[in-house]
This record gives C-alpha cells, structure tokens and sequence, in this order.
C-alpha cells in the first residue's frame, strides 16, 4: 500500500520524506561511505546528528562537502528542508524538524550526556514525518538513538542500523537492535542501497 505525506491544509505536501543519520565513534568513516553513495537527485532530506566536542568548531560541512555529491550544509534555524540536500547539526545545538518543515535548533538539557542527541532529532521526526520518516544509526559509543528509533518505529517508520562486522563501536547500533525496533541490520556498504529501496516503496515506483 502506498503512504502518502501529511498534507497542509491547502492539500500540499507538509515536507519531503526525511532520512535522519545518527553517529558517534567511528562515524565519520561510516558518514561518508552512506551520503558518498547517496545520488543528488535524492528525493528526500538527510539530517545528521554527529556527536563531538561543543567545545571545538565543527569542520563536517567542509569535510563533507569535498566527498558527498549532494549539497551540504550546516543546519539553521527555521529553514525549511529540501530534498537532495544534507542537513549537520550545529555543535551543542540539539537538531528538531517540525511538522511543517522547518528545522528546529534548541539548547535544551543534553540527552544521554550528548547535544546534539540523536533520541532527539528522532523523536520528532517520528512526530513530523511519521510512516514516511526513516532514521539510520552508524558506528557510535553509548545508547542515544535508541529511544527515539523505537518512537520513529511505533509512528510506521523505518528503521536501519550498521552491522556489528562493519561498525568501529557497536554500542550504539546493538543499544537500537536490542529495543526490537530495528527493520534492518546492513553492512555499511549496502546502507544507502537500502535507504533507495525503502524510498521506492513509500511511493510505490521506482526513484
């Protein structure tokens, strides 16, 4: 059965389907072998919640930008998403996307010591998106993600986690598996395959 996306009242589509990416330790590596084989024609937004030092700036966009194929760039408050385009949470800034597609950047208390915190940014995809939200977790330290993969999964989203053989700190994606909540458990390699598939089948035909 097809899903369809929320609708505005004017019977637009209240936001593009949104892929949120979660990582930690050893995420860097993962990061850039999923959005390096992730095509520009995307149809579909990318938030990523990497944790790292609030102290220090961030140089992901940069970083990034020399190795994805899709338009990169750190995350603002209130700007509307658009597909095709990667989406970095702001350093010591949790990372929200809002009912109407717009991203949120709050200074909230930190969740699982971490902010940005993935548990966040999932939970209100799984509000914002519901069956059409998806989230990945990659190698990573520690439990954030999981609780709010479980919310993602309970509101009919998918979700997909990085393998133990493939993963450099497994503790993040075993933390996710062991809720129940996991779709899939894939190779880093085969990661954005699956991300491609699963857009497929939210809209019925091939991308």
């Amino acid at each position: 059965m097809v899903r369809s996306a929320a609708q505005t009242p004017e019977g637009q589509p209240a936001l593009c389907d949104v892929i949120a990416i979660a990582a930690s330790a050893g995420g860097l590596a993962a990061l850039s072998v999923v959005l390096s084989d992730l095509k520009p024609d995307l149809p579909a937004a990318v938030l990523v919640v990497q944790h790292m030092d609030p102290q220090h700036p961030s140089h992901l966009v940069e970083i990034m930008g020399r190795r994805v194929s899709l338009q990169v760039k750190q995350a603002t408050q209130h700007e509307r998403i658009k597909r095709g385009t990667v989406y970095f949470a702001v350093p010591n800034r949790h990372l929200l996307v809002d009912p109407d597609g717009r991203l949120s950047l709050t200074d909230t208390p930190a969740a699982h010591f971490v902010r940005p915190a993935a548990d966040l940014l999932f939970e209100s995809v799984a509000k914002s998106c519901g069956a059409r939200g998806m989230v990945v977790i990659l190698s990573g330290s520690g439990t954030d993600g999981a609780d709010g993969a479980t919310a993602v999964k309970k509101a009919g989203g998918t979700v997909i986690v990085q393998d133990q053989e493939t993963a450099e700190f497994f503790s993040m994606p075993r933390a996710a598996i062991e809720t129940g909540s996991v779709d899939q458990i894939l190779p880093l390699a085969d990661i954005a395959a699956a991300i491609m598939r699963c857009l497929e089948e939210l809209d019925g035909s091939p991308r």
